[in-house]
This record gives structure tokens, C-alpha cells and sequence, in this order.
């Protein structure tokens, strides 16, 4: 086992970056105080284990920085991969290795220093203009104003009712709460609240006791009790009938429910994060959804915007939606060609940020490298779309994208063009210029 000189290790403890070290068998040897703190793992969880179990990084499964150095003896230099730390929080660092041999120069383990570049690549997001909290992520102004107050939201504990259309994000927007929040290291279960019929829906939901109904022969615990300590995500609650919303009432005014079947109460230890595309206002007035739970879940709401109405965050998606499926299928797409996305820019995006997704997706399935064409995007897309293949181009797209903020940021500023100049980042002659030749009045 390799063994670490003491003035050599007191540095090793002085410095910020993360080193540890490996013997021949892979398994960690020496663990620094910059180690524990990035990784969130102390070193006496960590010597003894297989690095791979503590330094769980993008590159351990498929291009090992250190292994690749043990076997041609050439060092690593910054590269960049991300790990993942105790919390289950993914951080971008940039790896160096290199091999550790003893006084006679044989090859005892191998050494890796890792950089937590998380400053930088949130310095980088704000210089791009965009931020980010979990999967979602943004540059449109209408969402900054849920970005910026969400940390508020997620320490509250209060119920959350998150509006929006289908494919928004509501689900992506709740986990984003539950992992900012208090209650981060409890489960997070999600239940479709439309997608399955009153009954299931109930025992889903309570659970139930043995005996509680024909084949019922053993307790099965409910989405509450799996839930406790944690966040329960009720989706599509517009969907949830009157007799049901009573016993959700129940839940959020006094803390306690009961599985079918019991005879005693048992406590809601559970944060609960509402979601649904349709308007409860309406449906209190109709009569279908009962107004004293409306206000029950409608203690912060938070109203997720369409896609068509932050086309800015379009090739910012895209750019996500191509990394992402880069690494899980081991392509190397660079981007999309100037004439689709022109055509994503026309598009009304009436599945919003999941039909993008599905686009990018399924232009994967036909593109093994270099960029997405509009041969790889389907038919039917292509035809509905509002643009003339012939004519569309990197000038049609940012006309469009220039137009779009132009467009919004005047509607913030209620028509006032210099406030409008001023959130643009322009100056307002620029302003009036573009106005002109874009034709907004």
C-alpha cells in the first residue's frame, strides 16, 4: 500500500484541490481534506473502498482518467467530467493523474487530483445569460422571476401549486423545490393524479389495510406513507373528483389520513407540491373543484410560461437536449444546421418543452454524427411547418429570435421602449433601428 511521506501529506491537507490515491487493486489509499469537502465523503468512509465507489465520475464507467494512465504511463491533464457527491449532486471538475512509484521506480498505485469547477461554470452560465436548477434551464426573463425566487420557496416547507401546460416542466420545477429544500434527503414521489380511476387512485394514495376489501390480504402502504419525510407531488389535480378532494383536504389541514381500512389516523409527515394545466379558478367557479382546497395548495403558485412564449430558450434546450443524449448514447451530434432551427424558431411548440425534446430525440435515432439537417427531422413536422425550406437560414432565425425579445420586453415595459432598451442590454437608438427593420410597430 502506498504510503504518504508527512510533509508531503501536510501540503497535500493545505491545498484546495481533491487528491486521492489508489494502490494496484484500486482501492483508495489516501483521501485529502479537499477530497471530503468536494465529495461530500470523509476519509474514513473512503480508504479501503474501490475508487470508483467513492469518486463517482462521468468517465469511471466507460474512459477511466487514472486507468488509462496506469496502463500507458502517460499523465492526464484537465480533463473535464463531473462527479457525483454524497448528496447525489452532480459537479463539474476538471482530472489530472499520474503514477506513483516507489524508491526502486516500480509502479506501487496511481494518483488523481480533481478541481471543483462549480464557480466557474456558474460564472460561465451567468456570462451566457442563462441559469439553471436541476434539468431546467433558462435564459427568458418570465423565468428568472420563478429562478430567483425559488430558494425562497423551497425552504418555506409551504404547499406549492405549480401551473402551466402540458410539458412545461411541472415536474422537473418540483423536483427542482424538493431538492433546494429542507427535506432534499427524504423520497420524492410523484402521482398522475388523472391517469388512473377514482378508487385505485384513493388506495394509491392512503394504502390500505389487510382485509380492507376482496384481495386484500396484506397491508400495502400508500404514496403519503412512502413519502414521508419527504415531497409528495400530487400532478394534474384539476383531474381529482369531489369525494377524493376531501380527503386531500384532510391531508393538508390537519397533517393526518387514514388507509382504507384503519380504524386510526396516522400522521402526513410530507411536503406536498401541486401541479396541473388546467384552470382551477374556473373549476371552483363550475363547481367541479371545491374552493377551500383550492386555497389549501394555492399558498404559492408558480405559473410555468409555454415554450412559444420564450423562444430564446430554443437553442438553448436544444444545445441541453444534444449533450444529454451525447452521453447517453455515445454520439458526437456537434449542433443543428441553420435551417432547422430556423424551422424550431417558427414552430409553436404545442407540446412545449417535451415535444422539443421528443424532436431531438428522434433526430438522434437518424444522425450518428456531425450535425441535425432537416432530412432527420419528420415528416410531418416539416410539413406543418410556417416556413419555406428555400428561404430559411441563420438570418431567419435571428430575425426571429431578435424580434421575439424585442417583442416581449416591450409587453414587460408596457410599451415603453427606453425601459424596454434598458432590459435588452441596448442602447435605445439600437432599439428604435431594429424596430424599424424588423416591422414592430
Amino acid at each position: 500500500m502506498p504510503k504518504i511521506e508527512e510533509p508531503t501529506a501536510a501540503i497535500l491537507e493545505s491545498i484546495s484541490d481533491g487528491v486521492f490515491t489508489v494502490d494496484m487493486a484500486w482501492c483508495i489509499t489516501s483521501f485529502n481534506r479537499a477530497a471530503e469537502e468536494i465529495t461530500g465523503i470523509s476519509r474514513r468512509e473512503a480508504i479501503g473502498r474501490p475508487c470508483s465507489e467513492v469518486f463517482r465520475a462521468s468517465m469511471c464507467e466507460t474512459d477511466c482518467a487514472l486507468r488509462n494512465t496506469m496502463q500507458t504511463g502517460a499523465p492526464v491533464i484537465n480533463r473535464s467530467a463531473f462527479i457525483v457527491d454524497g448528496q447525489g449532486r452532480r459537479i463539474p471538475v476538471s482530472v489530472s493523474t499520474a503514477l506513483l512509484k516507489n524508491k526502486n521506480g516500480l509502479i506501487i498505485g496511481g494518483a488523481e487530483t480533481f478541481r471543483d469547477l462549480s464557480v466557474v461554470e456558474e460564472l460561465k452560465r451567468e456570462l451566457e445569460g442563462r441559469f439553471q436548477m436541476g434539468d431546467l434551464i433558462s435564459r427568458s426573463p418570465s423565468m428568472r422571476r420563478i429562478f430567483d425566487i425559488l430558494p425562497q420557496v423551497a425552504a418555506s416547507g409551504s404547499t406549492v401549486l405549480v401551473q402551466g401546460e402540458t410539458g412545461t416542466g411541472k415536474e422537473l420545477l418540483a423536483r427542482a423545490i424538493h431538492g433546494m429544500s429542507p427535506r432534499a434527503g427524504g423520497p420524492f414521489i410523484a402521482v398522475n393524479c388523472g391517469a388512473l380511476p377514482d378508487a385505485l387512485l384513493e388506495s394509491e394514495l392512503f394504502g390500505y389495510k389487510a382485509g380492507a376489501f376482496t384481495g386484500a390480504s396484506k397491508d400495502k402502504p400508500g404514496r403519503l406513507a412512502l413519502a414521508a419525510g419527504g415531497t409528495l407531488f400530487l400532478d394534474e389535480i384539476g383531474e381529482v373528483s369531489p369525494a377524493l378532494q376531501v380527503r386531500l383536504l384532510r391531508v393538508l389541514q390537519e397533517r393526518t389520513y387514514e388507509p382504507l381500512g384503519a380504524t386510526k389516523p396516522l400522521k402526513a409527515d410530507v411536503r406536498v407540491i401541486a401541479a396541473t394545466n388546467r384552470d382551477l379558478v374556473q373549476l371552483v367557479k363550475k363547481g367541479s373543484f371545491r374552493e377551500d382546497l383550492f386555497y389549501r395548495i394555492n399558498v404559492v403558485k408558480l405559473v410555468l410560461p409555454p415554450l412559444r412564449k420564450r423562444r430564446e430558450d430554443i437553442p438553448l434546450l436544444v444545445e441541453h437536449f444534444i449533450e444529454r443524449f451525447n452521453r447517453s448514447q455515445g454520439k458526437r451530434i456537434t449542433g443543428v444546421g441553420s435551417e432547422v432551427m430556423a424551422f424550431l424558431m417558427a414552430h409553436d411548440w404545442p407540446g412545449n418543452v417535451r415535444e422539443l425534446e421528443n424532436l431531438i430525440e428522434h433526430a438522434f435515432v437518424l444522425c450518428d454524427k456531425g450535425r441535425i439537417e432537416l432530412k432527420t427531422l419528420p415528416e410531418d413536422f416539416i410539413a406543418h411547418a410556417p416556413l419555406n425550406p428555400a428561404r430559411c437560414g441563420m438570418s431567419e432565425v435571428r430575425r426571429s429570435i431578435e424580434a421575439h425579445a424585442i417583442r416581449e420586453a416591450l409587453k414587460r415595459s408596457h410599451g415603453n421602449r427606453r425601459a424596454a432598451a434598458r432590459e435588452l442590454g441596448i442602447h435605445k437608438s439600437t432599439l428604435f433601428r431594429k424596430l424599424k427593420t424588423l416591422g414592430i410597430s
